[in-house]
Protein backbone atom coordinates (compact mmCIF):
# COMPACT_ATOMS: atom_id res chain seq x y z
CA UNK A 1 0.00 0.00 0.00
CA UNK A 2 1.56 3.19 -1.08
CA UNK A 3 0.98 6.39 0.50
CA UNK A 4 -1.20 7.49 -1.67
CA UNK A 5 -3.92 4.30 -1.31
CA UNK A 6 -4.25 5.32 2.54
CA UNK A 7 -7.27 6.80 1.27
CA UNK A 8 -8.82 3.78 0.60
CA UNK A 9 -9.16 2.47 4.28
CA UNK A 10 -12.58 3.05 5.02
CA UNK A 11 -12.43 2.08 8.64
CA UNK A 12 -10.96 -0.82 11.05
CA UNK A 13 -12.02 -3.85 12.82
CA UNK A 14 -10.35 -5.31 15.83
CA UNK A 15 -11.61 -8.36 16.59
CA UNK A 16 -10.98 -9.39 20.56
CA UNK A 17 -10.12 -13.26 20.67
CA UNK A 18 -11.35 -14.63 23.51
CA UNK A 19 -12.33 -18.93 24.66
CA UNK A 20 -14.21 -20.30 27.41
CA UNK A 21 -11.56 -19.41 30.00
CA UNK A 22 -11.02 -15.60 28.82
CA UNK A 23 -14.24 -15.04 28.02
CA UNK A 24 -14.31 -12.78 31.76
CA UNK A 25 -11.19 -10.73 31.01
CA UNK A 26 -13.17 -10.60 27.54
CA UNK A 27 -16.06 -8.78 28.85
CA UNK A 28 -14.14 -7.29 31.13
CA UNK A 29 -12.10 -5.20 28.23
CA UNK A 30 -15.16 -4.91 26.49
CA UNK A 31 -17.02 -2.99 29.39
CA UNK A 32 -14.11 -0.54 29.34
CA UNK A 33 -13.84 -0.41 25.42
CA UNK A 34 -17.62 1.06 25.59
CA UNK A 35 -16.54 3.06 29.03
CA UNK A 36 -13.36 5.09 27.14
CA UNK A 37 -14.79 4.53 23.52
CA UNK A 38 -18.40 4.38 23.41
CA UNK A 39 -19.46 7.74 21.09
CA UNK A 40 -16.47 6.17 18.83
CA UNK A 41 -16.43 3.19 18.29
CA UNK A 42 -19.47 0.00 17.23
CA UNK A 43 -19.14 -3.17 19.53
CA UNK A 44 -19.91 -6.57 17.30
CA UNK A 45 -21.78 -9.91 18.69
CA UNK A 46 -20.11 -12.22 21.11
CA UNK A 47 -18.84 -15.11 18.82
CA UNK A 48 -18.07 -17.97 21.25
CA UNK A 49 -17.54 -19.80 18.35
CA UNK A 50 -15.19 -19.49 15.22
CA UNK A 51 -16.99 -17.66 12.44
CA UNK A 52 -15.46 -16.41 9.08
CA UNK A 53 -11.53 -16.75 9.11
CA UNK A 54 -11.41 -16.49 12.55
CA UNK A 55 -10.01 -19.22 14.49
CA UNK A 56 -11.57 -18.97 17.82
CA UNK A 57 -14.23 -16.80 19.65
CA UNK A 58 -14.33 -13.35 18.90
CA UNK A 59 -16.19 -10.21 19.06
CA UNK A 60 -15.53 -7.16 16.61
CA UNK A 61 -14.44 -3.84 17.82
CA UNK A 62 -15.34 -0.76 14.42
CA UNK A 63 -13.92 2.41 14.08
CA UNK A 64 -13.31 4.95 11.71
CA UNK A 65 -9.63 5.68 10.85
CA UNK A 66 -9.49 9.10 13.03
CA UNK A 67 -10.02 6.97 16.33
CA UNK A 68 -6.87 4.75 15.51
CA UNK A 69 -4.51 6.40 16.97
CA UNK A 70 -6.19 6.49 20.17
CA UNK A 71 -7.85 3.40 20.64
CA UNK A 72 -4.88 1.17 19.27
CA UNK A 73 -2.57 2.15 21.69
CA UNK A 74 -4.83 2.27 24.24
CA UNK A 75 -5.56 -1.55 23.30
CA UNK A 76 -2.26 -2.48 23.48
CA UNK A 77 -2.12 -1.27 27.14
CA UNK A 78 -5.54 -2.26 27.98
CA UNK A 79 -6.04 -5.63 26.58
CA UNK A 80 -6.21 -7.84 29.53
CA UNK A 81 -3.86 -10.25 28.20
CA UNK A 82 -6.31 -11.11 25.20
CA UNK A 83 -5.33 -11.38 21.96
CA UNK A 84 -6.53 -7.78 19.40
CA UNK A 85 -6.36 -9.01 15.59
CA UNK A 86 -6.77 -5.63 13.46
CA UNK A 87 -7.00 -5.14 10.31
CA UNK A 88 -8.36 -1.71 7.73
CA UNK A 89 -11.51 -1.67 6.17
CA UNK A 90 -10.54 -1.46 2.34
CA UNK A 91 -12.54 -3.53 -0.13
CA UNK A 92 -10.24 -6.07 -0.01
CA UNK A 93 -10.67 -8.74 2.34
CA UNK A 94 -7.48 -10.99 1.65
CA UNK A 95 -4.98 -8.00 1.63
CA UNK A 96 -6.40 -6.44 5.01
CA UNK A 97 -6.46 -9.77 7.02
CA UNK A 98 -3.30 -11.08 5.57
CA UNK A 99 -0.99 -8.19 4.14
CA UNK A 100 -2.45 -5.54 6.54
CA UNK A 101 -3.16 -6.74 9.41
CA UNK A 102 -1.33 -5.81 13.17
CA UNK A 103 -1.63 -8.48 15.87
CA UNK A 104 -1.50 -7.48 20.02
CA UNK A 105 -0.71 -10.14 21.64
CA UNK A 106 -0.39 -14.45 20.30
CA UNK A 107 -0.38 -14.48 16.67
CA UNK A 108 -3.19 -16.84 15.36
CA UNK A 109 -3.47 -18.38 11.91
CA UNK A 110 -6.42 -17.25 9.59
CA UNK A 111 -8.52 -19.04 7.36
CA UNK A 112 -7.90 -16.94 3.92
CA UNK A 113 -9.93 -19.40 1.81
CA UNK A 114 -12.81 -18.10 4.28
CA UNK A 115 -11.99 -14.44 2.93
CA UNK A 116 -12.29 -15.70 -0.98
Amino acid sequence: MSINEIDSITGYHAHVYYDADTKAPAATLREAIDAAFSDRVVLGRWHDEPVGPHPIGSYQVAFEPEVFADLVPWLALNREGLTVFLHPDTGDSVPDHVDHALWLGEKYEIDVEKLK
